[in-house]
């Protein structure tokens, strides 16, 4: 419970932050972090009203307007959005909105916007020519920015209509794609950004208009402000339409719906969905009620409309603090560092692991247990950390151990690598489940039934010592441990004996020789066509195999020079593990020397086009150059489909990929 003395601090932490957020472009704690302290603010507010400061950030929309600018007043103000945090209050919002209107919830038409993480601006328009841009600031008064606006090429400095409104102000979202914030934090000549939001408001806000095209910005409406026009508009939808015809960039993930809670739930699952694949930040769905009459008729509170609210998606960025590193050990004996956090909860789970991928990697970034730090979560992406938000009061350092956590065995760093590895190989406990585990894996023999709690079990009981042992399992092996039993032992056992009819690359794959992953077993596959050809290569011979070179190509030598690898193989041949040894035919390839690239959202598995097209002798690559040959953009396709556009590669879109493969079929 917050006392009154809890709420003139918390009243004043807030101001604090959103002075260093909305005018220094310097955030002091994540959005989340914010939110929260803000929704407590509000709350304590509504239970107490008596308490209520002038100076409350819940009376204002952002923050006063730096001096260093020319200050604007905004003819209509530039108010902020009502957050919802979950599908009940988000369908909560509009049903207090339709009962205020005395209509069924189900006649409200709602329209989504996919919620663009910048800067607000709002431009205004005099007899078609832009007169100004302005920054957001407290809502009434905002900054000129004009200066750094008009470097913007989506920006039109004159709208493309015959008959321009007298007046029209479009308001919007100034942003920073995620390709141009990666580049622009990689230059040594600037500072580093926190996020792509932040860099676009530092870009805005600079004094010098060069440096400000050094740094592309793209701007996308949302909302009309000030209008005196002919042109006359019932709906929201009918803005954003107009505001294409006249020369401004549409947000493609916008359109409406009938207000259900059914409706709302899948609209916030596709976006979800969609977040990670867009090529810009998003933090987030706004809904508005299309009909401009019930907006009108709803109105405003202190600091938001009545008839428009910002679902927000769970923070993908939090701040924590580290309390230890440990070392954990692959299955190629590398020592990857893992960061043990204080629990947080970021992008909708409850972290407390992180991967700090290197010890060079530590190095750059400054850390030591003890500080607190930032972390980044996108989708299903392992949590990283990306930043030290502050010292710890006592750092210690982190250190890579001499001896192996698992086995003691010496650790050696790999020459000409950042990485560390432990020297103990076959002996090594770690690298026996690990590769246990890979080898099963399902983009390598597919075992699905075995799965990795099960493989460290039979590892420790010392039932499983290498992959071939996996062959060599017993029904009672399986059914006597705890949680199993010998219905799903059966099935396991199924699954192993399905598992010996493979392809020669797929057991390529699941040897896990260094550096030899799905595409490259594929190419020494296709090259060498038998695993006897391949054992016998000489290292001038396989860099003649296309993308292996010499790392690769000795990493080959290195694995079939070992007597107790050649053993291993043989082993597993003799345990039934076969494949199909026929010659790839040229002419049953007929993508053959072609380069594909996938970009955006694909209806179909990535991983199955991607056979399909490798089975068609197409190479699919992760990057866009003159080198390729086709690009395959689906849905919210960004910067891969605008390279293939700029170098006049072929694009196709899904459905004449299809087509494509059917023809191919015939």
């Amino acid at each position: 419970m917050m006392t009154y003395v809890d709420y003139q601090k918390c009243v004043a932490q807030l101001n604090v932050w959103n002075h260093a957020y909305h005018v220094l472009d310097a955030p002091l704690v994540s959005d989340a972090e914010f939110d929260a302290a803000f929704r407590q603010l509000q709350i304590s507010e509504q239970k107490n009203p008596d308490w209520l400061m002038p100076e409350s950030p819940t009376q204002r929309v952002g923050d006063i307007a730096s001096s260093t600018f020319k200050k604007i007043t905004h003819d209509v103000k530039m108010l902020s959005l009502a957050n919802a945090f979950s599908i009940d209050e988000t369908v909560d919002f509009f049903v207090k909105a339709a009962k205020e209107l005395a209509i069924p919830l189900l006649q409200l038409s709602i329209f989504s916007e996919s919620k663009l993480d910048g800067l607000a601006i709002s431009l205004r328009y005099e007899n078609g020519l832009l007169r100004y841009g302005a920054t957001r600031g407290d809502g009434e008064i905002g900054e000129d920015v004009t200066h750094t606006i008009k470097t913007i090429q989506s920006i039109p400095l004159k709208l493309q209509i015959d008959t321009p409104p007298d007046v029209l102000e479009v308001r919007g979202e100034v942003f920073m794609t995620k390709s141009v914030f990666e580049k622009l934090n990689q230059s040594e000549n600037v500072r580093s950004f926190v996020n792509p939001r932040n860099a676009a408001a530092g870009t805005i806000r600079q004094l010098n208009p060069k440096a400000a095209m050094e740094r592309p910005l793209q701007f996308i409406p949302y909302g009309m402000g000030a209008y005196s026009g002919e042109r006359e508009f019932t709906r929201h939808s009918e803005i954003l339409s107009y505001f294409g015809e006249i020369g401004f960039k549409s947000n493609p993930n916008n359109h409406a719906f009938w207000a259900t809670k059914t409706a709302f739930e899948q609209d916030y699952q596709r976006m979800e969905k969609l977040r990670d694949f867009l090529p810009m930040e998003i933090d987030g769905i706004v809904y508005k009620i299309d009909d401009l009459n019930l907006q009108e008729k709803l109105g405003f509170i202190a600091r938001s409309p009545k008839w428009a609210v910002a679902r927000k998606f769970p923070a993908q960025v939090m701040t924590t603090t580290l309390l230890d590193v440990d070392f954990q050990v692959g299955r190629t004996g590398v020592l990857t560092p893992v960061a043990r956090l204080e629990p947080v909860f970021v992008g909708g789970v409850t972290v407390s692991n992180a991967t700090l991928h290197n010890m060079d990697e530590i190095e750059r970034l400054n850390l030591c247990i003890g500080d607190k730090i930032e972390i980044h979560r996108a989708g299903d992406v392992i949590p990283k950390v990306t930043k030290v938000v502050a010292e710890g009061e006592t750092r210690q350092n982190i250190v890579m151990p001499s001896h192996c956590p698992v086995c003691s065995s010496s650790v050696q760093r790999i020459e000409n690598q950042t990485a560390y590895r432990c020297s103990g190989g076959l002996i090594c406990a770690a690298q026996i489940a690990e590769r246990i585990k890979y080898y099963a894996s399902r983009n390598c023999m597919n075992i699905r039934q075995l799965g990795t709690k099960l493989i460290e079990v039979l590892c420790e009981q010392g039932i499983l010592n290498n992959v071939v042992d996996i062959y060599r399992l017993q029904i009672d092996d399986i059914s006597k441990l705890e949680g199993q039993g010998e219905k799903n032992a059966t099935k396991i056992l199924a699954a192993i004996e399905g598992s010996k009819h493979t392809k020669f690359s797929t057991f390529l794959t699941a040897l896990g020789i260094p550096e030899v992953g799905e595409s490259g077993a594929k190419n020494l596959a296709r090259y060498f066509e038998s695993l006897e050809k391949l054992r016998t290569a000489d290292i001038e011979t396989l860099v003649q195999v296309p993308d292996v070179g010499s790392v690769t190509a000795n990493n080959v030598r290195t694995f079939f020079d070992d007597a107790a690898n050649n053993q291993l193989v043989d082993d597993l041949l003799a345990a039934g593990v076969t494949w199909d040894e026929n010659k790839i035919v040229e002419n049953l390839q007929p993508l053959a020397e072609q380069t594909w690239v996938l970009t955006g959202t694909l209806s179909s598995p990535r991983n199955e086009i991607k056979e399909k097209l490798e089975g068609l002798g197409a190479k699919v690559s992760s990057s866009v150059s003159a080198k390729t040959t086709v690009v395959l953009a689906g849905e919210a396709a960004g910067s891969k489909r605008k390279q293939a556009e700029d170098l006049g590669v072929k694009i196709l879109d899904e459905t004449q990929f299809l087509e494509l493969i059917e023809s191919l079929s015939k």
